[in-house]
């Protein structure tokens, strides 16, 4: 049956204040990227208060949902649960380097991603994505000399039933066995991809900016790699992320098949073709050459200083293909699109915004403004007219 958007009401604060999740108050402080003390600021509130909304210890008046609204540019209806309530305790995202990000980009990144998830939840009750189909073969968080890491990249291609040779289209071979795959906003491009497995599904998060087709399917790998060995471990650390990187390695370039066939010099255009042929970066193959043993350190270092003084590091030399597009959800929206359901009602039964819907579910980078003022006046003036009681005072004591 196809939903009539025109049937659908808006949400008003009181409904929103008797159904109000804290977690989403949570998840849309930390996308604008606010600490607790300055959302409680904007709304005139202390920061307790704002910790007992979001732990569900206290209710807000609907005064208070419509200031949240106003400060946060959003409608009262994303304050109700969304379609999936993740469990955190075991979600825990690996993100590349712990030092370089900040505590509020980390955040802010995060809770992306689990609004990710909650467009999936809602794109799933009309169509049928894949079932979830990440083997597991979990790796010592300390372990620096075993060859697990390869095990584990040889056990996702035989559970894959990835042939011999170089692995295609990798997004996409994702995705069919169940792994969201989006990229994050521009204004967090930042943050470098990262991965995560909640209650909903296993999920990647692209950096928008990376327009490196062959930097971006390591990426892909490397997450693929945590998925995999890492989702009780603790993120960050250099050994986890070596690991990360060895698995990709592998992924991308089994040893049995690439030994015989990398140089023990650097050998370029022998390179450029394995470049070509298996879709990794000149600096990955020289990598994979050193750590098989097949080139020596000294001939990896000048290699490595070869490319650094042609600038090679930074824009390899050829033809960059595009980068790899998911396609789950942006075909899912398609679909519904073409038996009548749009974007805004499908935004609204995820309960975000438009912009926000618009970007997990976009085929490429896109910029848009995730969060912005409702564009209905009948709605902002609805919102307006609920908030004067926090200026006069007369909102109930203790919401």
């Amino acid at each position: 049956m196809v939903m009539d958007s025109s049937r659908r009401t808006e949400v008003q604060v009181g409904d929103a204040s008797r159904l109000f999740d804290g977690r989403r108050l949570m998840l849309a402080r930390q996308l604008v990227g606010l600490r607790k003390n300055a959302l409680a600021t904007k709304i005139d509130k202390s920061p307790t208060a704002v910790a007992a909304y979001e732990s569900n210890t206290k209710r807000p008046a609907p005064a208070t949902v419509a200031q949240l609204c106003l400060a946060l540019g959003v409608d009262p209806g994303f304050f109700l649960p969304g379609p999936h309530q993740p469990a955190t305790s075991n979600a825990i995202p690996h993100f590349r380097s712990l030092r370089s990000t900040t505590q509020l980009a980390r955040d802010q990144a995060f809770a992306y991603g689990m609004i990710a998830g909650d467009v999936g939840a809602a794109l799933e009750r009309h169509v049928e994505f894949p079932e979830p189909n990440i083997p597991r073969l979990s790796v010592d968080v300390d372990d620096e000399v075993s060859a697990v890491p390869e095990e584990a990249a040889r056990l996702l291609r035989k559970h894959w039933d990835i042939k011999a040779g170089p692995v295609g289209h990798l997004v996409r071979l994702a995705e069919n066995n169940g792994v969201v795959v989006v990229f994050s906003p521009a204004q967090t491009a930042a943050v470098d991809a990262y991965s995560f497995d909640d209650a909903y599904r296993p999920t990647i998060v692209l950096n928008p900016a990376k327009e490196d087709y062959y930097r971006q399917r390591f990426d892909v790998a490397h997450e693929l790699g945590h998925l995999v060995m890492h989702v009780d471990a603790e993120p960050g650390s250099k050994v986890v992320e070596n690991q990360a990187h060895r698995f990709a390695a592998e992924l991308l370039l089994p040893e049995d098949e690439l030994r015989d066939l990398l140089p023990s010099k650097a050998d370029w255009r022998i390179l450029a073709a394995l470049k070509e042929t298996y879709g990794v970066s000149l600096q990955a193959l020289l990598y994979r050459s050193r750590s098989l043993g097949v080139m020596s350190d000294v001939t990896y270092r000048n290699a490595i200083a070869y490319l650094s003084s042609k600038g090679w590091r930074r824009r390899e030399p050829g033809e960059m293909p595009a980068v790899e597009q998911p396609s789950l959800y942006p075909r899912a929206v398609e679909i519904l699109s073409g038996v009548g359901m749009d974007e805004i009602s499908l935004a609204k039964e995820a309960r975000v915004t438009p912009g926000l819907f618009r970007t997990v579910t976009a085929r490429v980078p896109v910029r848009e403004e995730l969060f912005v003022e409702p564009q209905s006046a009948e709605t902002r003036l609805h919102l307006e007219e609920h908030a004067i009681p926090l200026f006069r005072g007369k909102e109930q004591p203790g919401a």
